[in-house]
């Protein structure tokens, strides 16, 4: 088993993507996830990526968003980092699922496997967003900006994580919550993409 990089993050819940492919690979003995979609990712891009699920990164990013990075290509921050995320991009309605509820507070945690001073903004796909369309700036809304959230365990610590409250706005059926971490200490930033339902749930996880 690879030994991950102790630098960076991604969001812990709703999970990331890579995240809980990474979960998914790790339950089935570090072999082969058995989410169809994260199977195809490991196809497509070998398990190397999930291993550094928290390095969705962009060491030049500097907080630009549309136009900088392109459509089609949010999930993996354009592409731009040290590690091919490319096959998380992929439009397709079966990745790993997070059930929440529509209008409710929820805790985001996202990874702190090194920590540095930030913000975060969260974003939601917009009612009447497809799981199997290409996402892209325009299928997202704003929902809100947090600047160095509180942190509960180490940095590189299994768990750690900073940690925030979001009032969810009124959903129905599948979304994508994507989270965008900016460094205030330098240009580098950080990209989730979260498949979330909203069917009255409170936080499990389908895969």
């Amino acid at each position: 088993m690879p030994s991950p990089a102790a630098a960076h993050g991604a969001t812990m819940m709703p999970g990331s993507r890579t995240y809980l492919c990474y979960e998914d690979l790790i339950k089935n003995n570090h072999q082969m996830p058995a989410n169809p979609a994260c199977a195809a990712a490991v196809q497509q891009t070998s398990t190397t990526p999930l291993y550094n699920w928290f390095a969705v990164l962009d060491s030049n990013g500097g907080g630009r968003t549309t136009g900088y990075i392109p459509d089609g290509k949010l999930c993996s921050g354009g592409d731009r980092g040290p590690y091919n995320f490319s096959s998380y991009n992929a439009a397709r309605s079966d990745w790993p699922k997070t059930h929440l509820t529509s209008g409710a507070s929820i805790q985001v945690k996202h990874s702190n496997w090194a920590h540095h001073p930030g913000k975060f903004d969260v974003y939601i796909t917009k009612n009447g967003y497809s799981p199997t369309k290409s996402l892209a700036w325009s299928d997202l809304e704003h929902l809100q900006t947090v600047t160095n959230p509180p942190q509960s365990g180490g940095a590189g610590s299994n768990g750690g994580h900073y940690y925030w409250d979001l009032n969810l706005p009124q959903r129905s059926g599948q979304h994508i919550l994507y989270i965008h971490w900016s460094r205030s200490d330098s240009q580098e930033n950080f990209y989730s993409c979260s498949d979330v339902v909203f069917d009255g749930g409170n936080g499990q996880v389908t895969y």
